[in-house]
């Protein structure tokens, strides 16, 4: 593979994606393979069939090797929130003497605070704020002479048992994993910079589990992850209406939660069957689950009181509500704040349902980019 792809493995609740792709023109992504399978998921902090799971990966990397023609040598892993821990720090350090920041200094801020927690290991840590030795605070105080340096700073550590899981499935291969969190790349790819330069809210809605997180800077100041999202509400209609699952999933994508019905009800065929659905009792269904995810958040939210997100917006991404008009109107109603859908912003990917991958493979470009060799003889003089 050349130097300038990446591939990544997007890990969901219900399905993985290997994509291959390299950075195009105007800041847009050129890929040149992609590979999606379905699997079972996970709860609790474990996969239901690690089996499965390895099949899937395998069969998606083979694949998309095939397509490329070669092997990879580094395969980029998005961590989902299931399996990320963020803490939160405020870290300093001072110099010997006053001296030009770089990336050697950033690194020694990031590196006093690393600890080693017990079925975690560190993954990365991402920038809040900085504020040097005569208190300038700054996005990036690369470029600036101070003899300290403090940063308010996110360090995340990925779950042993999913690295260890992916080692595993990887172990006859010739290949490097690099584990990325996703939350944090979706946030910082889909939201702007000086959004995050205050206070802002994200949440990521998957099929089986959504991430909701309290963002600042470069990074995350909250996180927490619950087991709730479109496959729950599914289950409910399923259990209401005596429907087969993969019904129920495709009644709710075709679902539209504020149209007008002049019929007290709707005929919905499903492999040769036909039910009779009540539309009232539908559409309350289809809110009552909706309403699961909001009490999440409502709760993350009174724990970040204090923090002035009143009139902040709620930015949504993720395939979690993909299909369900009017979803994004009803968060909107029961949390009491503007939800704003967000989405990659390019040709053929601008879904919520494709924002992890993007995002991924935007910070893996990022990150393989950094370990150049131009990138690391520039840094050693501070540059």
């Amino acid at each position: 593979m050349a130097n300038k792809s990446v591939a990544v493995l997007d890990i969901r609740s219900s399905e993985i994606a290997v994509f291959v792709g390299e950075r195009g023109v105007n800041n847009t992504f050129v890929f040149k393979a992609s590979k999606t399978e379905s699997y079972g998921g996970y709860q609790d902090g474990e996969f239901y069939d690690t089996e499965e799971l390895a099949a899937a990966v395998t069969g998606a990397l083979d694949a998309v090797e095939q397509i490329c023609g070669q092997r990879f040598r580094t395969l980029y892993i998005g961590v989902p929130g299931e399996f990320t821990l963020v803490v939160p720090k405020e870290q300093v350090v001072g110099f010997p003497k006053r001296l030009k920041i770089g990336a050697r200094e950033k690194e020694t801020l990031f590196d006093s605070g690393r600890r080693e927690m017990e079925g975690y290991r560190n993954i990365r840590v991402a920038s809040m704020i900085y504020t040097t030795a005569d208190n300038r605070r700054v996005a990036d105080p690369t470029g600036l002479y101070s003899t300290g340096l403090s940063g308010v700073l996110s360090y995340f550590y990925c779950s042993e048992y999913f690295a260890s899981t992916f080692e595993k499935i990887f172990s006859d291969m010739k290949l490097e994993l690099k584990f990325l969190p996703t939350q944090l790349a979706t946030a910082c790819y889909l939201i702007p910079d000086e959004t995050r330069d205050e206070y802002a809210l994200f949440l990521d809605v998957g099929y089986l589990s959504s991430t909701v997180c309290l963002l600042l800077g470069g990074g995350i100041l909250a996180q927490k992850t619950y087991w709730v999202g479109q496959g729950q509400i599914a289950v409910r209609l399923m259990q209401k209406f005596g429907l087969p699952y993969e019904g129920a999933v495709q009644l709710l994508t075709r679902s539209n939660l504020y149209l007008k019905r002049e019929a007290k009800s709707r005929e919905f065929n499903f492999r040769g069957q036909t039910y009779d659905i009540p539309a009232d009792d539908f559409v309350e269904e289809v809110k009552a689950g909706l309403d699961d995810l909001c009490e999440k958040v409502s709760g993350f939210l009174e724990e970040c009181s204090g923090k002035e997100l009143d009139s902040k917006p709620l930015y949504v991404t993720g395939e979690g509500l993909d299909g369900i008009r009017g979803a994004l109107e009803h968060l909107s109603r029961r949390l009491g704040c503007v939800c704003e859908q967000l989405a990659p912003d390019l040709p053929y990917y601008n879904k919520p349902s494709m924002s992890s991958r993007i995002a991924l493979t935007d910070m893996a470009y990022k990150d393989n980019s950094k370990n150049g060799k131009l990138f690391r003889f520039l840094n050693i003089f501070g540059g």
